[in-house]
């Protein structure tokens, strides 16, 4: 199988590589690609032998990858490694809005797309769909949660269900009650998801401790180990609020038949909740590696030599309603998916230059979810015809977010 991995140098990619690494009769590296830390995916290249390179930074220096390595910049650049005709996979795991170009490149071209860029479903739903329906690719997600949705789904693929991805028919509102992957399996006995979060490292701070909250803090996370922009919106629960818009796509259940609750041990990843009242979940250690490996090669597991689960070492298992009053960009998130059209894209716009400020010391935590709200008030959400359209969203939103924080 050979892989094109976008966003190589950063939490998800470095995972994959390792993933990779214990597996080098099954997979091999093609292309490779970061925003601009040009060193390490040079460094990467020469590892694991990849031919192609790209930086979507345009400013950033060239990578010495070595001979043979084609290498290129910016982010059209990215976006060719997902078309390119010699891969089979292509992981996204690029940070933000920026990996939506990726994501349609991959799909029109027909690839297997394994996404772990949600800001693609979140800011272009409608065409990441459309791109889906239209070149005949597959769309697995790599989020612990999502993956673990699928899982939990694929038990119950004897009904009748099918692998063809041209065959997604749904409405952009989804209303009606039934889940398919990417691949078009469709589920009509599901009644909801939920979600699980692990409630970030305020999860039991009192709100005006939270509000004080500093980088160090946020930037604690008491399960998972991921990149920065990541654990911030752990801390805020915008992340979740992104897994939830994300979920609607992937599944195609209503926001009403989508539900988070918080469960601190990060041992069960999510569940389903069918119409007869019995509930699936999926379970296992918080590690990336495992829902990677899984969309590599779903609908198949390989064995990964992986540490058996211990019931008893996972020790007592608990759940908590989310705080929707100490964590207000949950509520904006899920709203911003309720209205549809381009506030999404602009949910999701706000929230990238909030954290970047917040991570820059010029915003405070409180300001990240007051940064938010002040976009989306005056949001007025269109639909979604084109890229073009999600672009002017996401651009409109970061300048009002900008003249926002300037005036804080």
């Amino acid at each position: 199988m050979k892989l094109a991995i976008l966003g190589s140098t950063g939490s998800i990619g470095t995972s994959a590589l390792r993933v990779v690494e214990r597996h080098p009769d099954r997979f091999q590296v093609i292309a490779l690609a970061a925003h601009s830390n040009s060193e390490r995916l040079a460094e990467q290249a020469r590892r694991f032998g990849a031919s192609h390179v790209a930086v979507g930074d345009a400013s950033a220096s060239a990578p010495a990858a070595g001979p043979g390595v084609e290498w290129s910049t910016g982010e059209a650049a990215v976006a060719a490694l997902a078309a390119l005709p010699d891969v089979d996979v292509v992981l996204n795991a690029v940070v933000g809005a920026a990996g939506l170009r990726a994501t349609l490149a991959a799909l029109a071209a027909g690839k297997r797309l394994a996404l772990a860029n949600k800001e693609s479903l979140v800011a272009g739903g409608p065409l990441v769909m459309r791109a889906l329906r239209e070149g005949g690719g597959e769309l697995i997600p790599v989020d612990s949660e999502h993956s673990a949705i699928l899982q939990c789904l694929r038990g119950s693929a004897a009904t009748g269900a099918h692998t063809h991805a041209n065959t997604h028919t749904q409405t952009e509102t989804h209303t009606h009650a039934h889940a398919h992957t990417g691949t078009g399996v469709r589920y009509p006995e599901v009644r909801r998801l939920l979600l699980t979060a692990s409630g970030g490292p305020f999860r039991e701070w009192p709100a005006e401790r939270i509000a004080s909250a500093t980088r160090a803090d946020a930037l604690r996370h008491p399960t998972w180990d991921m990149g920065a922009k990541i654990t911030v919106d752990s801390a805020t629960l915008v992340n979740k609020a992104l897994e939830v818009i994300e979920a609607h796509w992937l599944f195609g259940l209503g926001y009403d038949a989508i539900d988070v609750v918080v469960h601190p041990q990060s041992i069960v990843h999510s569940m389903v909740e069918f119409v007869d009242g019995s509930v699936v979940s999926q379970m296992g250690f918080p590690t990336m590696e495992l829902p990677i490996l899984y969309a590599l090669t779903h609908p198949d597991r390989l064995d990964d030599g992986a540490t058996r689960f211990d019931p008893v070492a996972a020790g007592p298992l608990t759940f908590e309603a989310v705080d929707h009053a100490r964590f207000p960009a949950f509520g904006l998130g899920v709203a911003a998916g309720r209205a549809g059209g381009t506030a999404t894209a602009a949910f999701n716009a706000a929230n990238e230059v909030a954290v970047a400020a917040f991570l820059a010391d010029r915003l405070s935590f409180s300001g990240v979810s007051e940064t938010i709200d002040a976009v989306l008030q005056p949001h007025q959400s269109r639909a979604i015809e084109s890229l073009e359209d999600v672009l002017e969203a996401d651009s409109r939103a970061r300048e009002a977010a900008r003249t926002f924080i300037e005036a804080c």
